[in-house]
């Protein structure tokens, strides 16, 4: 199903507001839906903060959206593979709250400040759209194309290690598939927690405390088919792994 057709043109017809500003509302209207159901907003997504993703995906800017407790698999857990659509798996660096953010104005001190620690992690992307043939409106009203995430066991102090510098190489059934740094998201992780703090200001949204932020992948993401098994290795802070049955 592509959401631009209906979702996004109904929106735009019905506010007169700009095709980002309305698909974020799509995106809201679906997570209100969850969250009247039962499910609970854990935190906030950042996506296609590195170049490998943006180009992989055809967009020159990051995505955002919300993370549901729903959405969380543990480390080393098995997901069947029926209940998504076509996904694909990335590592990259989680942080978890101690202060509300609230932009405009958060700079990447800012988020360190506010940090209580960084966790490894692994996010699935996925899309309801074909073939991944999307434009930013198309993920964002997609919710980030957020499908599951996986947090790594191991606490780490932000201020406790050079977050440029960490590595991280994606493997999957064994296989070294690609590696990327914290200086391929926007140059620093926690510059990427900013921008989306200073994003979501504009639809009145607070990062707030306790709640998981992912900082976006620090390679392109790999294509997963039933019976593989990711593992994300990230220097210095160790390894985070999934399975597709």
């Amino acid at each position: 199903m592509h959401l631009n057709p209906w979702i996004l043109s109904f929106l735009k017809q019905l506010t007169g507001i700009s095709p980002l500003i309305s698909a974020f509302k799509a995106a809201s209207i679906n997570i209100s839906r969850k969250v009247m159901d039962g499910q609970i907003v854990v935190g906030k997504k950042i996506g296609l903060t590195s170049f490998a993703m943006q180009k992989l995906l055809g967009v020159d800017q990051p995505d955002y959206g919300h993370l549901l407790d729903s959405m969380e698999v543990p480390n080393g857990g098995t997901i069947p593979m029926e209940t998504l659509f076509s996904p694909k798996v990335e590592g990259e660096l989680a942080f978890v709250l101690k202060k509300d953010l609230i932009g405009p104005g958060v700079t990447a001190e800012d988020v360190l400040d506010a940090t209580d620690y960084i966790v490894p992690s692994i996010e699935i992307v996925d899309s309801r759209i074909t073939d991944w043939k999307i434009k930013l409106e198309d993920t964002v009203a997609d919710n980030a194309s957020c499908g599951l995430f996986i947090l790594g066991s191991q606490r780490f102090d932000p201020n406790g290690v050079d977050l440029t510098k960490i590595e991280m190489s994606l493997y999957k059934n064994g296989e070294f598939m690609n590696k990327g740094t914290g200086t391929d998201v926007l140059g620093h992780p926690a510059t990427c927690v900013a921008w989306l703090a200073n994003k979501l200001a504009e639809y009145d949204v607070t990062l707030k405390t306790g709640e998981i932020i992912l900082s976006g992948a620090l390679s392109a993401a790999v294509a997963a088919e039933k019976g593989d098994v990711f593992t994300a290795e990230f220097h210095q802070l160790g390894k985070v792994e999934v399975s597709f049955g």
